[in-house]
């Protein structure tokens, strides 16, 4: 048997979801395909810089990036977590941790026997015993290792600048064999009996033939929207915000926070993102409460340094196309769907498509196989996101505005009313084999917003009170103990990228 003709595979957007793209299937699948990719100068990045999710970490790995060279690179911090502000109600702060929370006993987990201590006590907070969230409170990282509890202790993501990721993964992917061509598409060609799409037309005359196409154009989703004209299944009844301004500006002095925040507004929310060389800042609100000049004001007032470029509006709306993979054409990143960034999984959601693209991918021709169980893989993981960004909006007690307001009082979606009614039954999370937000994201934001169960595990009443009390206290020095252990933030960043990362 000879070996198999070249896939060839034609990416249309660069950015985030095109370069990551790229880079994995030169990188993966090698000798088995022809990777082009198509941009133009004329379209920029959507990133105003990026928050990510541990998931990250792996796909780099995967590919063999140094973390030090990409850091280097992309200006980029390090994050543990996502510290939620003006949330539950005004004035309460809570993290959710990229790590457990304390250690199950005889199989219950922790936060069943933390109801039972601390659940009533006013102040408590179940992230003292996170290993992520205490080093995260004292400005301090390493990476888990022996020393610090083992690999499995904690996990950690990056901050990074978005217009700096995209061109490192480029030169990446093209010294593996990609090709970039810099052209506009003008023409989408399409087979007149499958409908598959056979070649697209450039600006500059040239016809690029492909077997499989990735539609990586962000929201004009031109393949998959606009020529298939897969239809989109909106969200704004449960997610209403549908604009953000970003408005980049000078970091603070001092130790870089190694965390995101999210802090809520009149109208929606805003992130805090520190950098290397500069602090993300950006409001997520929707316009049927506020206009774009009034949250552009109050954005402004609330800046921490000097502005470093004018602020941007981006328009969006909260969904996600029915089908992400239709005859020959695989949507990834925004050309798919779009979940506002308040848990950073934008770029998970990319990279969950990938992994699935190349376990499924088409060597032999589309299979409508395969292509059913991509759709409803992509499918469960927009579903589980929207449920856990709608929780961070209806779990509050907030009443200050109509924006608020709403939230508070909406019907949500059948899939979260459930978990809502096991979780304030009995502190029962619903579990999931897979996804990003597992039982210690659910019970971080449920305690931190204030969402107190009725009641908890039985089991957790069995052992002898003062022996727990004392157990949980040893926890806790434990945990105090290792994160004094480990350097600040900004130290630990000078240190492996040499970069000038201290801002004071």
């Amino acid at each position: 048997m000879g070996e198999p003709d070249k896939r060839q595979v034609v990416i249309v957007g660069g950015g985030t979801a095109g370069w990551m793209t790229a880079a994995a299937l030169v990188h993966q699948l090698g000798p088995l395909v022809s990777v082009q990719l198509i941009e133009s100068p004329e379209i920029g990045i959507v990133g105003v810089g990026e928050a990510t999710f541990p998931h990250l970490r792996l796909f780099l790995r995967r590919l063999g990036i140094d973390e030090a060279a990409f850091m280097a690179a992309t200006s980029a911090t390090y994050k543990l977590g996502i510290v939620f502000n003006d949330f539950g109600a005004l004035g309460e702060e809570y993290m959710h941790g990229f790590a457990g929370l304390g250690e199950p006993l005889a199989g219950i987990p922790f936060h069943h026997y933390w109801l039972r201590m601390h659940g009533n006590a006013p102040g408590a907070a179940i992230g003292d015993y996170s290993i992520a969230v205490a080093a995260a409170r004292a400005r301090r990282f390493h990476p888990p290792c022996a020393e610090l509890g083992g690999d499995g202790a904690f996990s950690y993501a990056y901050q990074f600048d978005a217009t700096r990721f995209a061109p490192f993964l480029r030169d990446f992917a093209c010294a593996l064999g990609a090709r970039r061509i810099e052209a506009k598409v003008c023409q989408v060609e399409r087979d007149g009996g499958s409908g598959d799409v056979v070649a697209l037309h450039l600006a500059d005359g040239s016809r690029i033939q492909g077997d499989l196409f990735i539609d990586c154009s962000g929201f004009r989703s031109l393949l998959l929207g606009q020529t298939l004209e897969e239809d989109w299944e909106s969200w704004s009844d449960w997610l209403p915000c549908d604009r953000a301004v970003a408005m980049p500006c000078t970091p603070p002095a001092g130790e870089i926070e190694p965390f995101t925040r999210a802090i809520g507004m009149s109208a929606g929310w805003r992130w805090r993102i520190p950098l290397q060389h500069r602090l993300g800042n950006g409001y997520v609100f929707s316009s049927t409460y506020l206009s774009e000049d009034a949250a552009t004001a109050e954005l402004a007032a609330v800046l921490e340094g000097e502005p470093l470029a004018e602020p941007r509006i981006l328009k969006f709306s909260p969904g996600r196309r029915r089908r992400a993979w239709s005859h020959n054409v695989i949507g990834i990143g925004l050309a798919s769907g779009f979940l506002e960034p308040m848990e950073s999984t934008s770029i998970y959601l990319v990279q969950v498509a990938i992994d699935w693209l190349l376990e499924l991918f088409p060597l032999d021709g589309v299979d409508a196989r395969d292509q059913q169980m991509f759709n409803g893989l992509i499918d469960f993981e927009y579903a589980r996101i929207r449920d856990f960004l709608i929780l961070h909006y209806h779990a509050t007690r907030r009443d200050d505005s109509p924006f608020w307001n709403r939230m508070r009082t909406m019907a949500v979606p059948d899939s979260l009313a459930e978990r809502l009614a096991l979780w304030r039954q009995s502190a029962r999370v619903a579990h999931y084999g897979r996804g990003p937000f597992l039982e210690p994201s659910w019970v971080s934001v449920l305690l931190g917003q204030g969402v107190r169960p009725q009641g908890w595990d039985a089991r957790a009443q069995l052992p002898d009170a003062t022996r727990l009390g004392s157990a949980m206290a040893h926890l806790k020095e434990n945990i105090d103990w290792r994160v004094a252990s480990m350097p600040g933030h900004a130290s630990y960043l000078q240190a492996v990228t040499g970069a000038a990362a201290s801002h004071g």
